[in-house]
């Protein structure tokens, strides 16, 4: 199975990190794996995205032309990015900060306000994690055991005390 998804927002809302964690979960899996970044020179306020691939074959190019998914955090990524995905594709939106929705009827859209459960959790930076539930639930791109192991992965070992709330954050998109 390849999975082929845009990740997009505005930098400082975890896009790329979004990706990182896909990616790295699709290795501990022992899937064929690319992430590839791109951001503007500002970082924070101007617009990142990541292309990732999770694959059971080798990945010949880190581009995305056609996407499976589209997981956006910001209108201007939806404009930009949702013509890039496939029919029968997923786009998974955070409705706080997305007000128009897609106007395509050949994917399937997940509008979740993850900004306000983030904050009824008690930490903004909750809502990627509550979009990469939803992600995972309608794709099955990676099993949420190995979501939590790329976690402990990447995640600083001082950071490591917030792994279980961020569990809870990928149940409660999972689930919304």
């Amino acid at each position: 199975m390849d999975n082929q998804i845009i990740f997009a927002g505005f930098g400082g809302q975890g896009i790329l990190s979004m990706g990182r964690f896909i990616a790295h979960a699709g290795l501990h899996e022992g899937k064929h794996v690319s992430w590839l970044p791109s951001y503007g020179p500002e970082m924070r306020g101007g617009t990142a995205n990541c292309n990732v691939i999770v694959s059971d074959e080798e990945v010949g190019s880190p581009i995305i032309s056609e996407a499976t998914a589209l997981v956006v955090m910001n209108q201007p990524s939806l404009e930009k990015f949702e013509a890039n995905v496939a029919p029968g594709g997923v786009i998974v939106l955070d409705s706080d900060l997305v007000p128009v929705r897609p106007a395509r009827t050949d994917v399937r859209v997940f509008a979740i306000p993850a900004t306000k459960m983030a904050y009824e959790m008690g930490n903004a930076t909750f809502a990627g994690v509550i979009l990469l539930g939803k992600l995972i639930s309608e794709t099955g791109v990676v099993k949420f055991e190995s979501f939590e192991a790329a976690l402990r992965g990447i995640l600083k070992p001082k950071k490591h005390y917030l792994i279980p709330e961020e569990m809870k954050a990928l149940k409660a998109g999972a689930d919304f």
